[in-house]
């Protein structure tokens, strides 16, 4: 257990690489009056690879590192269908979504909702998101974060969660440039380090079973583990831990075909299409390009399981064979999915382990840093220069900006050591972050496409959304939270839709949005590239259902 001198070493090098990097950048601004949207947006100095690699960066962290590759452990390549369905999203972003924001000269969402309702309307989203950034990605992706490093290392849990958030915030505070173009570096590091620990779980599991190499460790997983291979779960198919010492069904988190029409549509809409912390690197640059990086995102995404699910499901063979019964329970004794990924690692060779712990690393200093990022732009932008600071200089601004971030990052530690009593930290984060999905994405998606949707509208499913979640959990706790998500979805909608139609003003309404077919008209590069990785998709789930 642990890590030995050449893993630390290993380490340190990738961690002076991305600090040297990320100050050269920020240097090369330093010389000019850094304005916000800078600050906040990298305006025009990204590049498709930047924005591609930025955008996965910002989205893959421990909670994909440890939580899928838990929810691997639990139930199985289902799990990936976060992962897969992104991809065919963001093509829908990139077509439909982005040009309007860009056309609409849009920096932040509760703008775009200023610009689009009201300013009620735009407030009241900025508070939730803010609430959700703060209490349950940022204290999460930390909490997670420190548990990975405190299982790797045996340093205690509270100094790494300190680490994590000191290099998070040395990051931030140099802007989105410096976000933007250290995530390359990370994404590099990410995908290097990962494909390593996959490759060698493999082994492992062929080695134990008595075949030699990888690709006979994958045929034993397909064969001792057949039932953890189906893209689409049934009712009782899959029974999963559920910290106690009992089980539950794994349906109640992958319901069957909502994966595919349902309430998987509404998670992956909302995070990348109207989710500050994603459209943020994509917000600042041409539309060729942004289109351009979120397409490379997509490429990227396809091949996300393999790095953070297989290796969930080699642990779970590997347990279910005799291995790692101590390491892979918690505190009482039960299994803990969530252990899965730390455990592996530690299997590692003298050396690879560094590169794979810095790869873990990268992923959630690079998280902790677009959240960040985000929170510190919302608040900065569409609360304390709305409400407080009309007239604020651009320094002021920057300089507000930085507090944010410092002062997120003290919520998020007092908050994160509270979470350590989860079981799968990926669903807590799904379930919770969607008590608010269904209403914003239903706000977006009528802003977007109807002209007469009215701030009334709008600020009713604003209203609605959390107390309507809230009610269902609660009262029909037999009902998956995906399915969850899509009626409330679908009541949002309609509500909107009838406050709309009964409100004669809205046939004339002077807040719609110009739109026109040719905004969405793409080359025929993108085209083809878009067919292809809906081709990809389309194998996988037929060879996996």
């Amino acid at each position: 257990m642990g890590l030995q001198t050449i893993d630390y070493i290993v380490f340190l090098v990738y961690f002076f690489i991305v600090s040297g990097y990320g100050y050269y950048i920020y240097r090369q601004k330093k010389d000019e009056k850094m304005d916000s949207k800078d600050y906040f947006l990298a305006e025009g100095s990204l590049t498709w690879w930047a924005i591609g690699a930025s955008l996965i960066a910002s989205n893959i962290s421990a909670e994909q590192f440890i939580g899928m590759s838990g929810s691997g452990f639990a139930m199985g390549l289902a799990i990936s269908t976060y992962e897969w369905m992104a991809a065919a999203t963001l093509i829908v972003v990139a077509v439909f979504f982005i040009p309007i924001y860009l056309k609409n000269k849009i920096y932040t969402m509760p703008q775009f909702l200023s610009h689009r309702y009201n300013d009620a309307v735009s407030t009241l989203m900025a508070v939730f998101w803010l609430l959700v950034y703060v209490f349950v990605n940022l204290s999460s992706i930390l909490y997670l974060g420190a548990l990975a490093i405190e299982t790797i290392t045996g340093i205690d849990f509270y100094y790494c969660m300190y680490g994590c958030a000191i290099f998070a915030i040395f990051i931030t505070l140099g802007g989105m440039k410096v976000i933007g173009y250290t995530d390359v570096i990370q994404v590099f590091v990410l995908v290097l380090g990962g494909l390593a620990t996959t490759y060698l779980a493999l082994d492992l599991v062929s080695d134990q079973l008595g075949g030699t190499g990888a690709w006979d460790g994958l045929g034993f997983l397909r064969k001792e583990a057949a039932d953890h291979f189906s893209m689409i779960l049934s009712e009782g198919e899959i029974m999963i831990p559920n910290g106690e010492g009992g089980t539950r069904d794994a349906y109640m988190d992958l319901p069957g075909l909502s994966v595919l029409i349902g309430g998987m549509w509404i998670v992956n809409l909302n995070y990348w299409g109207c989710n500050q912390y994603i459209t943020q690197r994509a917000l600042g640059a041409d539309l060729n390009t942004a289109r351009s990086g979120l397409l490379f995102a997509a490429f990227l995404k396809l091949m996300m399981p393999v790095i953070v699910v297989l290796p969930g499901i080699a642990a779970y063979v590997l347990h279910k064979n005799g291995l790692f019964q101590a390491e892979m329970a918690n505190e009482l004794g039960h299994v803990k999915p969530d252990h899965a990924y730390p455990v592996l690692l530690n299997l590692l060779p003298v050396g690879l382990k560094g590169l794979s712990f810095a790869a873990l690393t990268a992923a959630i200093v690079a998280s902790l840093a677009g959240k960040a990022n985000s929170i510190s732009t919302i608040f900065t932008l569409d609360i304390y220069r709305k409400f407080f600071n009309k007239n604020a200089s651009e320094a002021r601004l920057v300089g507000f900006g930085k507090i944010t971030v410092v002062v997120s990052f003290i919520i998020a530690i007092l908050v994160a050591p509270v979470l350590r009593n989860l079981d799968q930290a990926f669903q807590y984060i799904q379930e919770y972050t969607g008590f608010i999905s269904p209403g914003v994405f239903a706000i977006f998606a009528l802003g977007f496409f109807w002209k007469r949707t009215t701030s009334a509208a709008a600020l009713t499913a604003a209203v609605l959304t959390i107390p309507l979640s809230t009610f269902l959990k609660f009262q029909y706790e037999e009902i998956p939270f995906l399915d969850r998500m899509g009626i409330v979805f679908v009541v949002c909608v309609v509500l909107m839709i009838l406050i709309t139609l009964f409100d004669s003003k809205s046939k004339h309404n002077p807040k719609g949005l110009e739109i026109d077919s040719s905004m969405f008209k793409t080359t025929t590069t993108f085209a083809v590239l878009s067919v292809i990785i809906c081709g990809i998709l389309a194998a996988l789930y037929i060879a996996f259902w």
